[in-house]
C-alpha cells in the first residue's frame, strides 16, 4: 500500500443490504459508474459480501459492501443471511434496496428496524422504478425514501448526493493526539515483519510516519538490531520511541527510563477507543485457569509464519507468564463470535484494518457478556512488566493506573 493511498479501516463503509432480485447489485453498479458487482436475473447472484475501495464524490474514499439477500433460504441461505448482518457492525451508512414492484416485505422492515437498534444511518431505495406506472413525487417522500432505476440512472444522482448529507460530520481524529509537538524527535523500532510483502511496511507503521509528519516531527526508523548504536548516534535523546510490540521487552531494556516509550499497537487501541478497556481487562490475565478458553482475534488474514504473533508468540508468552495451559482459539478478518461467553479473555491486535464502527461494536460485545477483551501490545507490556511505562506518554490511562494503585 502507498502512503498516499486512503486505508480501508480510513474509509466511510457503505452497505447495499435488500431481498434477493431487489437490484442491490445493479443499485451499487450505478452509484459508483463501475460493474463491481456480478448481476443476474437469478435469485441469490451475490454469495458473499463484495468490497471495493474507491473515490465516491461528493463523499470521497469510501468501501462500497455488497450483500447477499436477506431473504435467503436454507442452510446455506441462513449463513448467507448472518453474514449480511456481520456487514451491519462496520458500515457507516446503509441502503435498503427494495423492489418497487413488490414493495416493503417482512425482511426488508426488519432489517430497517436492525439499522434503528444499531444507529446506523440508513436510506431505503425503491428501485426498478423503470417498470412503474405512476412513480411517487420526490417532494412527496419520506426523508429516508427514494426512487430510482438502476436501469436508466433516474435518481441516481440524487441518491449519491443523500448519502453526502446522511453521513455525519466527523471530528477530525489524529493518532498522535498529545502526544507530540512540532520539532520533536521520535524513534520507530520497526522489526522486518515476514507477514508484510517485501518491500512494503505494515499498515501501522505507515500511518505513524504519516502523522509524525504532519505533526511536524523527525523521526529515525531503525530495526532493533540497530536501534543501540542509533541511540548512541543521536545527539539528543529522542521525545517518544515507538516499537512493534514483539520486541517490546528488549526495546524497553535499551531505551533509558526517562524516555517515552509505547507501541504501534498502544497506539491503535488509543486510537480505535479501546485503550481503558484493554488495560483494565489485561488484568485478568492473573486469573486464568488450565483449560480456560483465551479467543486471539486478529483482524487482517495473512499468511501464518512459523513464528506467527497471534498463534505462536502470544501463546507462548501468557503461557509462560501465567504458569498455565490455557486453550486458544482463533478469528481473523471480519469473524468474530456472537456469543463470547466460552472465552475466559480475549486478546485482539491494534485493529488498523478495522474501521472504528466495527471495533467498537467488538468492545461493546465483549463488555455487553461481562469477557475481558484487552490488546496485543498491552497484554506484551502486562507480561512484560512495562505496562504502567509505555501507557505513560496517555496521560488518561496514566491517571487510570495509578488511581487503580
Amino acid at each position: 500500500m502507498a502512503l498516499n493511498q486512503t486505508p480501508a479501516a480510513e474509509r466511510i463503509h457503505i452497505g447495499f443490504f435488500g431481498r434477493r432480485n431487489a437490484g442491490k447489485s445493479s443499485v451499487m453498479n450505478a452509484v459508483t459508474g463501475q460493474n463491481l458487482a456480478v448481476v443476474s436475473d437469478v435469485k441469490g447472484t451475490t454469495t458473499d459480501p463484495v468490497q471495493k475501495t474507491m473515490e465516491l464524490l461528493p463523499l470521497g474514499p469510501v468501501m462500497m459492501i455488497d450483500t447477499p439477500g436477506i431473504d435467503d433460504e436454507g442452510e446455506l441461505g441462513s449463513l448467507r443471511v448472518r453474514k449480511s448482518r456481520q456487514v451491519l457492525n462496520k458500515v457507516d451508512l446503509a441502503i435498503l434496496v427494495v423492489d418497487a414492484m413488490e414493495g416493503m416485505a417482512r425482511e426488508d422492515r426488519e432489517m430497517e428496524e436492525l439499522f434503528r437498534k444499531k444507529n446506523v444511518p440508513y436510506l431505503i431505495v425503491f428501485n426498478k422504478t423503470d417498470l412503474l406506472r405512476d412513480c411517487p413525487e420526490p417532494e412527496c417522500c419520506a426523508s429516508r425514501i427514494l426512487y430510482v432505476s438502476a436501469v436508466d440512472g433516474t435518481g441516481i444522482t440524487e441518491l449519491k448526493e443523500r448519502l453526502a448529507h446522511l453521513r455525519p460530520a466527523d471530528e477530525e481524529k489524529d493518532l498522535l493526539e498529545g502526544l507530540v509537538k512540532p520539532g520533536d524527535l521520535a524513534v520507530l523500532v520497526t522489526p522486518i515483519d515476514k507477514a508484510a510483502p517485501k518491500g512494503r511496511m505494515i499498515l501501522p507503521q505507515q500511518q505513524t510516519i504519516r502523522a509524525l509528519l504532519d505533526h511536524g516531527c523527525m523521526m529515525m526508523v531503525v530495526r532493533e538490531s540497530e536501534l543501540e548504536d542509533c541511540l548512541t548516534r543521536l545527539k539528543r535523546k529522542p521525545d517518544l520511541v515507538i516499537t512493534d510490540s514483539q520486541v517490546f521487552e528488549f526495546v524497553s531494556s535499551v531505551v533509558p527510563e526517562d524516555v517515552r516509550l509505547t507501541s504501534f499497537s498502544i497506539l491503535f487501541a488509543r486510537y480505535k477507543g479501546n485503550l481503558s478497556q484493554a488495560v483494565e481487562s489485561v488484568r485478568s490475565l492473573d486469573q486464568i485457569q488450565d483449560g480456560d478458553k483465551i479467543l486471539i482475534s486478529e483482524g487482517c488474514t495473512h499468511h501464518r509464519q512459523c513464528n506467527d504473533i497471534g498463534t505462536v508468540k502470544l501463546p507462548g508468552w501468557i503461557r509462560r507468564y501465567t504458569g498455565r495451559e490455557p486453550e486458544f482459539c482463533y478469528t481473523s478478518g471480519t469473524e468474530f463470535p456472537d456469543d463470547l461467553t466460552p472465552y475466559k479473555l480475549i486478546v485482539h491486535c491494534g485493529g488498523c484494518m478495522l474501521n472504528e464502527r466495527e471495533m467498537k461494536y467488538r468492545q461493546a460485545c465483549a463488555r455487553d457478556q461481562g469477557i475481558p477483551m484487552t490488546n496485543y501490545g498491552i497484554l506484551i507490556a502486562y507480561v512484560n512488566g512495562i505496562l504502567k511505562r509505555s501507557t505513560a506518554p496517555m496521560p488518561e490511562i496514566a491517571a487510570l493506573l495509578e488511581k487503580e494503585n
